[in-house]
């Protein structure tokens, strides 16, 4: 009986759940203003990834810490990968990549980069507050990252976010073996509407 019961609640109220998903984690091409400019957000699509790579280059001084197979395998995952970029003028300025856990209930920001140009004008900001409301729409517990300890201009905008740092992950960061903070963001029950 309780198998029977499983099964029913599952097509019942899966199936809602998984439609809001769905719609959760589809993003429509459309134009935004940042500080007074306008921008394209969309997903990232594989065509994309050159430019992914050559922000990292950018931001991480020459290197790049994901490879095309990499971000590759991430924007396969359609179901619990969220990939974003920001253009203008058809140049990538910025991306997001978040991993959505159904079962841990957190939304992880696995990567967040922009052109060192075009930094402090509002993209990694507006590209955080697209993830978190994404987490908030799927009535998730959390959002989850780590960041360089010296990457203190990251960490303000975090903690701007009301990110707080829950622990160090020593030697994190691949080559250089730089120690990440783990920073997180709790989600509040009364702001986690599914409309």
């Amino acid at each position: 009986m309780l198998k029977k019961f499983k099964v029913w609640y599952k097509n019942v109220f899966g199936s809602r759940r998984e439609l809001v998903r769905e719609e959760t984690m589809d993003v429509k091409n459309h134009r935004v203003e940042i500080h007074d400019a306008t921008y394209f957000v969309a997903k990232a699509l594989f065509t994309d990834i050159p430019e992914m790579i050559e922000i990292e280059r950018a931001v991480y001084a020459g290197q790049a810490p994901w490879d095309s197979t990499a971000f590759a395998n991430e924007l396969r995952r359609e179901k619990d990968r969220l990939y974003l970029v920001i253009r203008k003028n058809d140049k990538l300025l910025a991306f997001v990549g978040s991993t959505f856990d159904e079962r841990t209930r957190d939304a992880h920001i696995t990567n967040i980069a922009v052109l060192p140009e075009f930094q402090s004008r509002g993209l990694g900001r507006f590209l955080m507050g697209i993830m978190i409301k994404k987490a908030k729409q799927l009535n998730y517990k959390s959002v989850s990252l780590e960041v360089r300890v010296s990457n203190r201009k990251a960490q303000k905008l975090y903690r701007d976010l009301d990110f707080e740092q829950t622990g160090i992950k020593r030697g994190y960061y691949f080559g250089d073996h730089e120690d990440a903070a783990d920073m997180v963001l709790y989600l509040k029950e009364e702001t986690q509407a599914t409309d």
